[in-house]
């Protein structure tokens, strides 16, 4: 149930104005944002089976699909009000799950060793203190700069699938490129945090 603290001062993006006017107009009403942040979580495994059975075909657009979910229930939640506390903490635990695997299961084989280990060791940085937070009663919705981290984390790893589907090595660097990018982001998402 969402809860009325968190729905008393929403401010829509432009990405919520065009998710309302598009996805968001095929969306059931008894579809919650919060399923389909379970959605997300119950695809993981399918996501990493394909992917590390080299199905592109299917695991590439299964993990789009997925990451595209992480959109839609947040424009969902904002664009309907119904923002609750459960989501607040679950969400970004299970974008950090779908990514955190990704990278360890395949994209740790593919660009810099060490990008990938720092990428993953931001992510359960970010789990550690959001549920140290969670149990000391401070809940926070993600900053901007942690959202701009999952995007081009997304892109990046996208890049990095489009690549090896594709098999376009230029790809990779765009990837690689990408994902630094990312991980410079998820390091000011954590010092905006404590500062």
């Amino acid at each position: 149930m969402a809860d009325d603290r968190w729905n008393r001062s929403i401010v829509l993006h432009p990405g919520d104005r065009l998710f309302a006017a598009t996805v968001g107009l095929i969306v059931p009403k008894s579809v919650r944002p919060n399923h389909l942040t379970l959605l997300r979580l119950l695809l993981i495994p399918f996501v990493l089976y394909f992917l590390s059975r080299e199905r592109y075909a299917i695991g590439v657009p299964l993990f789009l699909f997925a990451a595209l979910t992480d959109w839609f229930d947040g424009a969902l939640a904002r664009t309907r009000k119904e923002v609750t506390e459960w989501g607040i903490v679950h969400d970004p635990l299970v974008d950090k799950l779908l990514i955190g695997t990704v990278l360890f299961v395949i994209v740790l084989d593919h660009i810099n060793f060490y990008l990938g280990m720092a990428l993953l060791g931001v992510e359960a940085f970010m789990i550690a203190v959001g549920w140290y937070r969670k149990s000391r009663g401070a809940v926070e919705p993600a900053n901007v700069w942690g959202k701009i981290k999952m995007v081009a984390e997304v892109c990046g790893v996208m890049l990095l699938l489009l690549a090896l589907w594709l098999r376009i090595n230029l790809l990779v660097d765009l990837s690689t490129g990408t994902l630094a990018l990312a991980l410079v982001f998820a390091i000011v998402s954590i010092l905006s945090r404590i500062m």
